[in-house]
């Protein structure tokens, strides 16, 4: 064996050591993959502020990320464990309901039905919708469990207490050394991807802009039509709006009907049920508030720059959940955007093919 392939073959075993020693961390850190990516997120998004307190503190790093970790902790984590705990607990009040019988399905459907034009329950009945005993079935199955889903999380919340503490530990703990290190901890992964020094830097700036489009875009704006939701019900007396609110944030990350899927059924029931300024109130709402909140907001938080059509964000967005919980919201569309910016970069650095139909038969 002469030198040049004993140095392929030292290569190569390194290479593989580095691969073989890089999925042993990745399966020891693997319990604590969600809050070191949820960590990561937060860092992303708040190396701004952490730049601010930076200039404000002298340079200081370690007493920047101690007080951009303290902005986070008490506008961000406490408000969001209060909400949780209470959406949990009207949650687990409507499952209760469900089964002991105080919620009747089958009295909403016949207050709807009822209030139908005859034209329009003639349609519904011949189209199978206006089976009553189907009806019934489908919407008390899907109501108890898309609350009961809610509530489980919090029996497995509250068996494993340890856990989710030491995995909030976890996270605020790699959040410090993230805003703190952030920066060169980011060069020292792009030097070390075995891609060209353009390539690594061009998915960085994707990747960067992707993770802070989507959270900005879907998360801020869904809460922003949930609180408004929320409030919405509130004054028109709706039960359950704290969990009414939440469920519409989560569907806002949906395209096209997004938090209309909540609003429009309840506006309905109001309205069949004779609460008609209550009904009016969430349909107005619904349409000129809530609706209107997206094409507001989302421009001037994000703009339409991200390059990832919306039936692409309502895909990955809805197999990311299915795939890893909550973290596929962002997970999912920032694959996709990756995933589109690789595909690009391939097709920018070919050359463009000739199109036989324009060329000169000459």
């Amino acid at each position: 064996m002469d030198q040049r392939e004993t140095a392929q073959l030292e290569r190569g075993g390194f290479a593989i050591l580095v691969a073989l020693l890089t999925l042993g961390v990745v399966w020891i850190a693997w319990p604590f993959a969600s809050p070191l990516l949820w960590a990561a997120l937060a860092a992303i998004m708040f190396h701004p502020l952490y730049q601010w307190f930076l200039s404000r503190l002298g340079g200081k790093a370690n007493r920047a990320a101690i007080a951009t970790l303290g902005v986070i902790t008490v506008a961000v984590l406490l408000p969001a464990l209060v909400i949780g705990s209470m959406v949990v607990e009207e949650a687990a009040g409507v499952v209760v309901a469900f089964q002991q019988g105080d919620m009747n399905v089958a009295d909403w459907f016949a207050h709807v039905l009822g209030a139908l034009p005859e034209n329009i329950r003639a349609s519904l009945t011949s189209s199978g919708l206006g089976d009553l005993a189907s009806i019934q079935a489908r919407a008390q199955q899907f109501l108890t469990e898309s609350a009961g889903l809610i509530a489980r999380q919090a029996v497995a919340f509250g068996g494993g207490v340890f856990g989710f503490v030491l995995a909030f530990g976890v996270g605020l703990y790699a959040l410090f050394f993230l805003l703190r290190d952030g920066r060169s901890i980011g060069t020292a992964i792009q030097r070390a991807l075995p891609l060209e020094t353009g390539v690594a830097q061009a998915m960085a700036n994707r990747f960067l802009a992707i993770v802070r489009a989507t959270i900005k875009g879907s998360v801020v704006v869904g809460l922003v039509q949930g609180a408004l939701g929320a409030i919405t019900f509130w004054i028109a007396g709706v039960p359950s709006v704290i969990l009414l609110g939440v469920l519409m944030a989560i569907f806002s990350l949906l395209p096209a009907l997004g938090p209309a899927i909540i609003w429009a059924p309840v506006a309905i029931y109001l309205l069949a049920t004779g609460a008609i300024w209550q009904g009016v109130l969430v349909l107005v709402s619904g349409v000129a508030v809530i609706g209107m909140a997206d094409n507001l907001l989302r421009p001037v938080l994000v703009g339409r720059d991200t390059g990832i059509p919306d039936w692409i964000i309502l895909i990955t967005t809805l197999g990311g959940i299915a795939a890893m919980g909550l973290a596929g919201i962002v997970i999912g569309p920032l694959l996709a955007g990756l995933f589109l910016a690789a595909w690009s970069m391939i097709h920018e650095a070919r050359p463009p093919i000739a199109d036989p139909a324009r060329q000169d038969p000459a």
